[in-house]
């Protein structure tokens, strides 16, 4: 797999380093609370945990899944919002040497059977009913495609037949062991949509995760006592790092968001004493131009950390003013969460207008198709390497792909350094959409809209959206004397088992395909037609 693996040089040279320390995150998470036991380090609405609290509570749920054969090594399934439930789960399998294997609440079927069925989790912890959706009855059906399932963990909600409920595991009085892992044992494992209709299960460790923090903390100035807004999904790599594993290791607080309300969170951050975030365009541009900015005080946040697609220059410049705080981009991914950014030793223009630099011993060329190093100025795809890159994938056979000779991760997307090194993303050699900072596989959305009856033929693209960066569009040919509307074909989608947020958000007739010679859609060229179109 990818470092540890494939480069064994590589990863001796990060260990002799001191990049990776070799310890589990459990143990500078428990000195954490050690030396922090009576300050809050979690607010989820009107519950509020110490990390004293925190700790207890973790304990307690290690405890009891440790009864249910949960050990070293044993994969568990969350799929939860942001509750405090969420972190406690995170938390506990820390403590046990387990993989947590977080899931979007969003997925429905057929996300959450593919990866129960590949990644192999033994439990699965869910919540009961959210925003009107039963997860107990999505919970049964995949559990019978899922042969190494065995248990089912209801979070506030009263189970159904043959689950538990996490209200049982709270009152377990059994601590359970410290797992003796190392800092080379997997600690997450995350799924990615990336390029293909399946998902790609990400590996990480507690070296790559630990260092992660580590920069994080150097980079953007991050401390004992700062206090971050976390309205991203902790099953997202984004809300894990920094409202899950930062409290943990560098001592935090999190104040969570389970739905999105621009209000609440103006609300929030002045209460709250909030002096950062991180996330996607949406939320920066929500805060920045709600009415309520004009009655709210942001005076203690100071940075705003921008990630995902089209963010753009003007955006981070006139938030900046709006808020009062350092606003700038940053790039990464579930695989390297933060590969480059700027730091206060930057000029701010440079935050605005490009994705930075890169951060710690993380390592960046640009290449062309071949892996060879073109010169300053040149685009190509972006290629990295560090002790905070994933390990490898859950299938190994797609690592050969994704990875080049000496262990650089090929990103799959499109960019160019300057001659100061400073990174800018051109566009993507991967076949996705990314809506508020998620990846929408396109090859997925074809192939279940190809089986539409109506249908003849069918690409979908990536549409510039000012809100959310891009847009999903189905560009559709119909069969003779068909019709269909986007709500029709949204209404088919959902019947097959799509998640609502994988929805296309526009649909556009195609009669002529630009195509190459050999007959494949040039998508670049069809998307420049669509948009030339929506400008009339």
């Amino acid at each position: 797999m990818g470092v540890s693996a494939k480069n064994p040089d590589l990863a001796r040279s990060y260990r002799e380093r001191g990049l990776w320390s070799g310890r589990s995150l459990w143990t500078v998470a428990a000195a954490t609370c050690d030396r922090l036991a009576g300050r809050d380090a979690l607010i989820d609405g009107a519950e509020r945990l110490g990390f004293g609290e925190l700790r207890a509570r973790s304990e307690r749920v290690a405890g009891a899944l440790a009864t249910l054969g949960v050990g070293v090594g044993t994969t568990v399934c969350v799929q939860l919002p942001n509750w405090w439930e969420t972190a406690v789960v995170f938390w506990a399998l820390l403590r046990l040497g387990a993989v947590a294997n977080p899931v979007l609440p969003t997925h429905r079927l057929r996300e959450l059977g593919f990866i129960l069925r590949e990644g192999g989790a033994e439990v699965l912890i869910i919540p009961g009913l959210l925003r009107g959706f039963d997860h107990r009855h999505l919970a049964v059906q995949a559990r019978m495609a899922s042969p190494a399932l065995r248990h089912v963990i209801v979070v506030r909600g009263d189970p159904a037949d043959d689950q538990r409920a996490f209200a049982e595991l709270l009152d377990s009085d059994a601590p359970g062991a410290v797992a003796a892992v190392a800092g080379e044992h997997p600690l997450l494992l995350m799924y990615t949509s990336g390029t293909t209709a399946d998902p790609k299960g990400v590996l990480h460790t507690h070296d790559t995760l630990g260092y992660e923090l580590r920069t994080l903390a150097d980079v953007h100035a991050i401390e004992d006592g700062d206090t971050v807004l976390m309205p991203s999904p902790l099953t997202h790599v984004s809300g894990l790092i920094h409202a899950v594993l930062a409290p943990a290791l560098l001592g935090t607080r999190a104040v969570l968001m389970d739905e999105w309300d621009p209000g609440r969170a103006l609300a929030l951050i002045e209460r709250e004493a909030v002096t950062y975030m991180v996330g996607a365009p949406l939320f920066l541009s929500d805060l920045a131009f709600h009415p309520d900015l004009a009655v709210r005080s942001t005076r203690t946040l100071r940075l705003f950390s921008c990630g995902g697609a089209g963010v753009s220059a003007d955006l981070v410049v006139e938030s900046r003013s709006r808020l009062g705080c350092a606003v700038k981009r940053v790039y990464g991914s579930t695989e390297f969460p933060t590969l480059t950014t700027t730091s206060a030793d930057d000029p701010p223009e440079r935050g605005a207008t490009t994705e930075g630099r890169v951060i710690g011993a993380a390592e960046l060329r640009i290449a062309d198709d071949d892996d060879r190093i073109v010169a300053a100025g040149c685009e190509g795809e972006v290629q990295a390497r560090g002790p905070d890159c994933f390990v490898g994938y859950k299938n190994s056979a797609l690592d050969a792909d994704a990875f080049a000779p000496g262990g650089w991760f090929r990103t799959g997307d499109i960019g160019v350094v300057d001659g100061e090194g400073y990174l800018t993303i051109r566009g993507r050699k991967k076949d996705v959409i990314i809506r508020k900072g998620e990846k929408i596989a396109a090859a997925e959305l074809e192939a279940l809209i190809a089986t539409h009856p109506a249908v003849r033929e069918v690409a979908v693209i990536p549409l510039t959206d000012a809100v959310s960066g891009e847009r999903a569009c189905a560009c559709i040919e119909l069969r003779d004397e068909s019709a269909l509307s986007l709500d029709e074909l949204a209404t088919f989608l959902l019947g097959h088992g799509l998640s609502k947020r994988k929805l296309p958000e526009a649909l556009e007739r195609v009669n002529a395909w630009p195509r190459t010679a050999s007959g494949k859609v040039k998508k670049h060229e069809l998307r420049a037609m669509i948009e030339a179109r929506s400008r009339r």
